[in-house]
Formats: C-alpha cells, structure tokens, sequence
C-alpha cells in the first residue's frame, strides 16, 4: 500500500481530470478502522457484556474466584459488594466487580 502511494506520487498529474476523490484515499483508513471494530472492539464488548450479567447473577452459595485470586464462597450479597466465606470464620467484603469467575457445582472452592 505504501509503495503504491509513492508511485502515485511520483506520476505527474493534471489539474482536475485525474485527481484522485477524497472518498477514495479515505478508503485504506476506513477499512483498518473496520477491521479494528470487528478483531478488538466487538468482542471485548461482548466479554464485558458476559461478565456484566454474571455480576448480576451472583447468589448465595456460588462459589467464585475474585480477581485478586482468592477463592471462596458467598454467603451474603449486597449492592454493590458480596461477603466471601474464604475459611472457618473468615468473611471478607469485596466488590461484585471484583468476581471473575463463577465457578460451576462440580468445582470445589
């Protein structure tokens, strides 16, 4: 792409007739763009989404790992935090942002 531009460019060209239409060098810019949106932006739209509606399905008893790596079980939810049973007597409070994974009936915590 770079080395057709440069060829453009060394080509003399004439007032008016031949000029290139700006819709036509915006091209090469709107198509990276496109495939931007689709490889990176769409799917970590997607991913947030997903987690999204995890956070807002957490319950008492599931079991989740936060995002610090401490697993546990929840034995409280809040509105903007949930109580994590980590051990015998130990509870923490942490932000339901915090949670990464739910982990499924099988897995223990």
């Amino acid at each position: 792409m770079i080395g057709l531009a440069y060829a453009m460019a060394q080509q003399p060209q004439a007032q008016g007739a031949n000029a290139p239409s700006p819709i036509l060098s915006l091209m090469p810019i709107i198509f990276i763009f496109i495939i931007f949106y689709f490889l990176l932006i769409l799917p970590q739209k997607k991913k947030q989404d997903a987690h999204k509606k995890t956070i807002e399905a957490l319950k008492k008893n599931d079991s989740v790992v936060t995002s610090g790596g401490i697993h546990g079980v929840i034995t409280n939810v809040k509105d903007n935090t949930v109580m994590l049973r980590v051990d015998e007597n130990v509870k923490l409070e942490v932000q339901k942002s915090a949670i990464s994974v739910v982990k499924s009936k099988g897995e223990n915590a």
